[in-house]
């Protein structure tokens, strides 16, 4: 039986998918990078337009490709005969990372906005992201306390686990659509004042929209 349970994972081509998808996020990352170094004068920490494309770049790293990433890991031990305490450090280490990564990258965008005198929280695209933000934190540190803290009693593990894996997949979605929103958002702001409008669909407008479909 652990034999079976330890093949599990190679009997179905889940390796194979989390490569696909781990290749898949690596391409979003250099496409963001890409995006901004190309089209929109590279990253800088001095307020500017550079400074705020570190919020698109942190925001792809941390709320898609690492959360993603520690989605994948959550799953690995329902198919794993070992103990599954490393892989529920992993996965909430994961999720620590991107957490960290998603606050800078909003760090990155008030200082900007701030540095511009440009008004914050105004559109639903920063609503919706900021609103993930908040449920991501909670989610973080409920998944703390009830499954790595060794007081949590396995009745509350028992009855907080599916809560857990709901508002995880909740959270992975509000990540993808608060991206996916950024980046037409700033497609609009960005080619409204440029030599090509968007909806003449530039060089960088075909970039970016790949990129969203990418992200998807």
């Amino acid at each position: 039986r652990c034999h079976h349970r330890s093949t599990a994972m190679l009997d179905v081509p889940f390796l194979p998918f989390c490569a696909f998808l781990g290749t898949l996020g690596l391409l979003c990352v250099a496409m963001v990078g890409t995006w901004c170094q190309h089209w929109r004068g590279g990253f800088s920490l001095d307020g500017s337009s550079r400074t705020f494309n570190w919020h698109p770049m942190l925001m792809v790293m941390g709320l898609v490709v690492l959360y993603g990433a520690a989605a994948l890991v959550y799953r690995i031990p329902n198919t794993w005969s070992g103990p599954k305490l490393p892989w529920k450090v992993l996965h909430s280490s994961l999720a620590l990372g991107a957490f960290v990564l998603t606050v800078l990258g909003l760090v990155a965008v008030f200082r900007f906005h701030n540095s511009q005198g440009t008004p914050n929280m105004y559109s639903l695209h920063s609503w919706m992201g900021l609103g993930t933000v908040l449920l991501f934190s909670c989610q973080w540190a409920a998944g703390f306390g009830a499954f790595l803290l060794p007081w949590a009693p396995t009745w509350l593990r028992a009855l907080y686990k599916p809560i857990h894996v709901f508002f995880g997949s909740t959270i992975l979605m509000l990540s993808v659509a608060s991206c996916v929103s950024g980046i037409n958002e700033k497609l609009f702001f960005s080619l409204k004042n440029g030599t090509m409008e968007y909806k003449l669909l530039p060089a960088e407008a075909v970039f970016a929209n790949t990129l969203g479909l990418l992200i998807l």
